[in-house]
C-alpha cells in the first residue's frame, strides 16, 4: 500500500535519513541527564565533592546542549523532507489526473481528487514528519529509558512493563472504533467539496433563481455531518488522555512506596531514585507519543488508501502501440455506435444506441435534440474523451482508436458548451492552441 507512494520520496532520501540520524543522537544524550544526574547527586552533592559537582553538571550542561542541537537539526530535515515528499507526491498525483479519460475523472469526482490532493496529501506529509522524528524518538526513548531502569533496579522496572501492556491496549481499542470514523469523514470531505464547486461554478443559476438560502442550508447540513463525525472520532481518541494521565500517577506512586522501602533497607541510593523519577516522565511521554503517532497514522492511512486508489489506477482510454499519427482527412462516420455511462454500483445506462452518420471533409451540419438526449456525449466520443460501448467511430476512414491520442486531438479543435479561462495573461490562454505563437498571431486571432 505504501510502495507507490514511498517512491515519491526520490530526492528527499538523504534529509529524510538525516533527521531520523538526529533524531537518534538527541535520545542518546536526553537518557544520557538522568544517568549523570545521578551520578552527580551519589558522588558530588551528598559527598560534598564540589570537583565532582562541577564536574557532573558541565557533563549534564554539554548533554542538554548538544541534545538541543540534535533535536533542531532533525527538525530543520524533517519539516524539509516532508514538504518535499508532499510537492513531489502532489505533482505525481496531478500528471496522474492529466492522463485520465474522461470516465475516470467521473468515477472520482472533482471535488474527491481536489481533496486528495489537498487534504489527504497534507495528512500524509504531516504523518511522514511525525514518522521520522517522533517515530524514531519515541520508540528509542521508550527502549532505552526501560532498559536504563532495569539497570538500576529491576524489580521496579517491571511496573513499566504493566504500563505499557495497559496503555497498549487501550490504544488498540481506541484505533478499532476511530478509524472506520476518519474513513468516512474523508467521504464527506469529497461531497462537501462537490457542492462547493457546484455552487461557485453556477453561482449565476443559483441566484437567477434565489436559492441562496436553500445552497446554505446544504452547505450547513453538509459541514454539520463532517463535525459531528469529527467529534465522535475526537471522544473516542481522547480516552488516551486519562488512560495516561491514571497509568502517570500510579507508577509515581508504586515508585515512591518501593522507593522508599528500598532505600530504608540500603537497596538504592538516593540518586537512583531521583534517576527513576526521571525516567517514569521519559517513559510515559513517549508512550503518549507512540498514542499520537498511531492516531495521526489511522488518519494518514485512509489518506493513503485514497491517494493510492488514483496513482493505481489506469487510465481507461489510452494510446494504441505505434498507433496512427496522421489525419490526412477530416470526415468522420459512426457505425452502429452506441455509449452508456456507468454509475458508481457499475450499471451502464445507454445514452445513444445505434447511431449510424456520416459526415464528409468541410460539411457543416447542426445536431439539434432536447437537454440530456445525448448531443454533447456524441461529440466527445470523436476525440476519444470517452470510448464507445458498442459500434466504431471512424476518422479518415479508420476507428479513432487506432490513432494515437496526442494526433488524434491535435487535429480536431474543440469548443466546449461554456468558455473558461485559465490563471494567467489572455496571452497564454491563447496560446493553448499553439504555444509558441507570436504577438502577430495572437493579435490576428482576437481581432
Amino acid at each position: 500500500m505504501f510502495q507507490s507512494l514511498l517512491a515519491e520520496i526520490k530526492e528527499y532520501k538523504k534529509p529524510s535519513f538525516l533527521a531520523s540520524f538526529y533524531m537518534f543522537l538527541e535520545v542518546i544524550f536526553e537518557i544520557s541527564i538522568p544517568f549523570v544526574m545521578a551520578l552527580l547527586l551519589d558522588k558530588g552533592v551528598q559527598m560534598g565533592d564540589m570537583q565532582q559537582v562541577a564536574l557532573y553538571g558541565g557533563l549534564m550542561l554539554v548533554c542538554a546542549f548538544l541534545s538541543l542541537f540534535c533535536g533542531m537539526q532533525s527538525a530543520r530535515y524533517g519539516a524539509f523532507a516532508s514538504a518535499g515528499f508532499a510537492k513531489n507526491l502532489r505533482k505525481a498525483l496531478f500528471a496522474k489526473v492529466q492522463s485520465f479519460s474522461f470516465e475516470n475523472i467521473d468515477r472520482f469526482s472533482s471535488g474527491g481528487l481536489v481533496t486528495r490532493m489537498m487534504t489527504d496529501v497534507t495528512n500524509v506529509q504531516n504523518s511522514y514528519q511525525m514518522i521520522i522524528r517522533v517515530g524514531v524518538r519515541a520508540p528509542l526513548n521508550l527502549i532505552f529509558a526501560i532498559w536504563a531502569t532495569f539497570l538500576i533496579n529491576g524489580q521496579m522496572a517491571m511496573i513499566f512493563v504493566w504500563v505499557a501492556l495497559f496503555l497498549g491496549s487501550i490504544l488498540a481499542l481506541i484505533l478499532k472504533i476511530v478509524y472506520p470514523l476518519f474513513t468516512e469523514v474523508f467521504k464527506a470531505y469529497d461531497n462537501l467539496n462537490s457542492s462547493i464547486q457546484e455552487n461557485i461554478t453556477n453561482m449565476r443559476v443559483v441566484k437567477s433563481y434565489v436559492k441562496e438560502a436553500q445552497e446554505t442550508t446544504k452547505f450547513q447540513t453538509a459541514s454539520g455531518r463532517i463535525y459531528r463525525m469529527f467529534m465522535k472520532a475526537i471522544n473516542v481518541s481522547v480516552l488516551s488522555t486519562p488512560a495516561m494521565m491514571l497509568s502517570m500517577y500510579a507508577s509515581f506512586l508504586m515508585i515512591s512506596w518501593m522507593g522508599a522501602h528500598l532505600i530504608v533497607v540500603g537497596n538504592m541510593t538516593t540518586g537512583e531514585l531521583t534517576s527513576m523519577f526521571s525516567y517514569t516522565m521519559t517513559i510515559l511521554m513517549s508512550l503518549m507519543m507512540l498514542m499520537m503517532i498511531f492516531v495521526m497514522l489511522v488518519l494518514s492511512i485512509a489518506s493513503v488508501e485514497r491517494i493510492n486508489e488514483v496513482l493505481k489506477t489506469q487510465s481507461t482510454i489510452v494510446s494504441p502501440e505505434n498507433g496512427l499519427t496522421q489525419v490526412a482527412d477530416g470526415s468522420i462516420e459512426f457505425q452502429e455506435v452506441s455509449f452508456a455511462y456507468t454509475d458508481e454500483n457499475g450499471d451502464k445506462a445507454h445514452v445513444l444506441e445505434g447511431i449510424n452518420l456520416s459526415i464528409q471533409s468541410g460539411e457543416v451540419i447542426g445536431i439539434l435534440g432536447g437537454t440530456g438526449s445525448g448531443k454533447s456525449s456524441l461529440v466527445q466520443l470523436i476525440p476519444r474523451f470517452y470510448d464507445v460501448t458498442l459500434g466504431k467511430i471512424l476518422v479518415d476512414g479508420v476507428d479513432v482508436r487506432d490513432y494515437n491520442l496526442k494526433a488524434l486531438r491535435q487535429k480536431i479543435g474543440f469548443i466546449p458548451q461554456k468558455s473558461l479561462l485559465f490563471t494567467g495573461t489572455i496571452g497564454d490562454n491563447l496560446r493553448y492552441g499553439k504555444w509558441n505563437a507570436s504577438e502577430g498571431e495572437l493579435e490576428k486571432a482576437s481581432d
